[in-house]
């Protein structure tokens, strides 16, 4: 094994620091972006105009709104287990922000291009639990603690159909690095292989990132706010940038395991377009389409009750990514 070097380090510290910055600045304006875009969508879905009033088309709301919460007090309530309470956003952020390290936007466009990249990007998923955990418990508040059990529950049923899945496109592809994964692809991607495991992965990314109809770690209409009720200002505010780089690296997988990463599409009019559009503009617009759909079902369908949400994973998920693993790798044997 290569050793590290002291060199080697300092001749990748400029190229770490860049990375850091921009994945910063994405998420950052990421958030931005899919705040005005979730209002809009959420308005015009129910025959409204959504935010019209600050800059042209409301395009300046969520900068002021951000700017509101980024001045408001952060409070500390007096029965809280500080550490926790405190640390719980920064879990929470944290990882988000690190997975980009591994998401490779375009052929060359990746931090850092790892064998192992699938089984990195599920690692620091994981962590999400943690944070929100933190969160219920450390606030001393029985709705944050009921969002905090609601949570560990949650994750655990939809987090193994969830690698059943991915499992799937690992036996087509022969590997876990991630842009192997999309260079599989540059003929036919893997939703034409594998339309029953991108649904999976697609209804349990959702429920992973507790968007509705899957939201019962929050669910307002019963626990307040859940997990993040007794979060004030930018306490509250890392949780929402949390949740918003969530949804892009769960948009993110799909497209590079089912979608065909950055390549164009070979069919149609796409494919008249595909040498025409830069990679990283494919890949783009396929992870805001998938967003768009996440936002689309959270505006149409009620949140279920969470014996719903639990049977919904163990009795139909499970089985069918099961039944989907073992039939693609007899086919691969064959």
């Amino acid at each position: 094994m290569e050793q590290i070097t002291t060199s080697m380090l300092i001749n990748e510290l400029p190229r770490l620091i860049l990375s850091l910055v921009l994945v910063i600045a994405f998420v950052a304006l990421n958030a931005l972006m899919l705040v005005y875009m979730e209002r809009k969508v959420a308005g015009h879905m129910q025959k409204r105009l959504g935010p019209m009033v600050v800059g042209p088309h409301g395009l300046l709301q969520t900068l002021v709104d951000g700017i509101k919460l980024m001045g408001k007090q952060i409070i500390n309530p007096e029965e809280v287990d500080l550490p926790l309470f405190r640390m719980a956003p920064i879990l929470a952020l944290v990882p988000a922000i690190a997975v980009f390290a591994v998401i490779p936007f375009s052929e060359k466009l990746v931090a850092r291009d790892l064998n192992a990249g699938l089984l990195v990007v599920f690692a620091y998923a994981s962590l999400s639990v943690l944070a929100i955990l933190a969160a219920g418990w450390g606030s001393n508040n029985k709705y944050g603690l009921i969002g905090a059990v609601r949570s560990v529950a949650q994750q655990v049923a939809y987090e193994i159909p969830m690698l059943v899945s991915v499992l799937s496109v690992v036996l087509l592809s022969h590997t876990t690095q991630l842009t192997g994964i999309v260079n599989a692809q540059k003929g036919m991607w893997n939703i034409v292989y594998q339309p029953v495991a991108f649904l999976i992965f697609f209804i349990c990314s959702v429920a992973e990132t507790n968007r509705a109809p899957f939201d019962l770690v929050e669910g307002e209409s019963e626990l307040t706010a859940g997990f993040h009720t007794e979060y004030s200002g930018m306490g509250f505010g890392v949780f929402f940038l949390a949740e918003y780089a969530s949804m892009v690296v769960g948009a993110a997988i799909a497209t590079i395991l089912f979608l065909g990463g950055w390549n164009g599409p070979t069919f149609g009019i796409g494919g008249a377009l595909s040498g025409i559009f830069p990679g990283v503009l494919w890949f783009l617009i396929k992870v805001y389409i998938l967003i768009f759909i996440v936002m689309w079902i959270r505006w149409t369908y009620p949140r279920v009750r969470f014996d719903q949400l639990l049977n919904f994973s163990w009795k139909v998920l499970l089985p069918f990514s099961l039944a989907n693993l073992i039939i693609t790798a007899v086919v691969t044997k064959l």
